[in-house]
């Protein structure tokens, strides 16, 4: 409880209100999605029985045996528990949004939904936030507070640097987690050079890159003059919105970084998802789930 009085009111009103307008989602919709597309990854010791004949021999006890005077087997069940990775880009270039909500903040809901759907199948769900840097590690846990704690960080955090380099935060989860995860990897993905660290990663662990975008990036509206800031070098520059090449210039970089983020993720193996910065990314994650269910 102390570690909730530290952390300002609005903060605290805030993750309230993200629980109340995530829940119905998670309770209705994603639940069932969830559960049938990422449960049962692994499988794990559950017993010994007598051998019979067509049992895999590399399953045989040989130390019971040894005892017992004739042969078992090991018997396993389908692991029921999931451990979920949320890795979540704060870098600056999600300080931005052109309609109601910032792409960082649409980050945090898409964040959210997963980890109540999470625990509500009572999985384990941890947190990585990342920029440059690893900025904050909280190891997988179970339950409702440790949620909470999740959604405060991702809320609350103040990052040290406004850059961004993917690779630093999949070679870290590559190096810290033992036990076979889920991975979501949610960000706008305006990073270069991450594709072999993704493949890496992709080979012991599920990774699912969610990638958010805003319509201005495509289709940049014209404003006439303007003072651009970029979060990430921190740079401010004047432009002039209503040059045709400019407008042409910018929905070409980011159709071009768009293409870039879909040539990165076949080669590594990696599935996806694309949403946008507003209220509807319930419907993308949906389409998603039940995308992976149908195959």
């Amino acid at each position: 409880m102390a570690e909730q009085q530290q952390v300002p009111a609005e903060i605290l009103k805030k993750i309230k209100r993200i629980e109340i307008d995530t829940r119905k989602m998670v309770n209705n919709i994603f639940s069932g999605e969830y559960h049938t597309k990422f449960k049962g990854q692994g499988m794990t010791f559950s017993d010994f029985r007598e051998y019979v004949a067509g049992d895999d021999v590399r399953n045989i006890a040989w130390t019971l045996m040894a005892r017992a005077g004739k042969p078992y087997v090991k018997t396993f069940e389908e692991e029921r528990e999931l451990t979920l990775m949320i890795c979540v880009d704060v870098s600056g270039s999600n300080d931005f949004g052109s309609r109601d909500h910032f792409k960082g903040e649409t980050l945090a809901y898409v964040a959210a939904t997963l980890a109540f759907s999470a625990i509500k199948n009572n999985d384990h769900v941890g947190l990585l936030l990342f920029s440059d840097d690893v900025e904050l590690f909280v190891p997988p846990k179970k339950g409702k507070n440790h949620v909470y704690r999740i959604l405060r960080e991702i809320l609350f955090y103040k990052p040290k640097s406004t850059k961004t380099k993917i690779s630093t935060a999949l070679d870290y989860l590559r190096g810290i987690l033992k036990k076979r995860a889920t991975i979501f990897v949610l960000s706008d993905f305006q990073d270069q050079d991450y594709q072999a660290s993704m493949t890496f990663l992709e080979k012991k662990h599920e990774v699912i890159a969610g990638l958010v975008t805003d319509p201005a990036e495509f289709m940049f509206p014209d404003v006439g003059l303007i003072d651009l800031h970029d979060s990430e070098t921190g740079e401010t520059v004047l432009i002039d919105t209503s040059n045709p090449v400019f407008r042409e210039e910018m929905k070409t970089k980011f159709q071009n970084d768009f293409e870039s983020f879909q040539r990165n993720l076949k080669r590594s193996g990696v599935d996806s998802f694309t949403f946008e910065a507003d209220d509807n990314f319930h419907k993308s994650l949906l389409a998603f789930f039940k995308r992976r269910k149908s195959r």
